[in-house]
């Protein structure tokens, strides 16, 4: 897959108003630097058609991770969690080792059908329990979503 497929894998939506643009972890690199990297835990969540696994995800404040997207399904879908993703200090989103990309926050990525994946590597900041959700045509309704916790 060429590097400029693998780029538009990933899609990158920050909010346009003023407001929302307020409501992320402005200090993330200090988060992201006080972890302990090699301590990291790392996530996998397997997509297939209208199916994340696992559906329900809980991460702990202040603990580095690594969440690996990969979609095992004939369709492309959307992780969409748009108030988890501001929760977290992010510390970059990779494609498949060949892309890397670094932001304030981000509202949803598209995984390629068909092995495409998406590393995100972030630490938890906010307790909360927050929807995720593919906003593709009907996925959502025939059951693609689940819930993220940071306790």
């Amino acid at each position: 897959m060429k590097l400029a497929a693998l780029i538009a894998s990933l899609t990158l939506v920050l909010p346009l108003s003023a407001g929302a643009q307020d409501n992320y972890i402005r200090d993330a690199q200090d988060y992201v630097g006080k972890v302990d990297w090699n301590a990291m835990e790392t996530v996998t969540i397997n997509i297939t058609e209208h199916l994340y696994e696992p559906t329900d995800l809980k991460f702990k404040v202040g603990k580095p991770y690594k969440l690996e997207l990969k979609n095992k399904g004939a369709k492309d879908h959307y992780y969409t969690a748009p108030e988890f993703f501001r929760g977290v200090a992010w510390r970059k989103a990779m494609v498949n080792s060949q892309a890397e990309i670094k932001a304030p926050y981000f509202a949803a990525f598209e995984i390629l059908k068909n092995g495409g994946q998406i590393d995100l590597y972030f630490v938890p900041v906010t307790k909360g329990s927050y929807p995720v959700y593919c906003t593709i045509e009907d996925h959502r309704q025939q059951g693609m979503e689940g819930s993220i916790s940071i306790e």
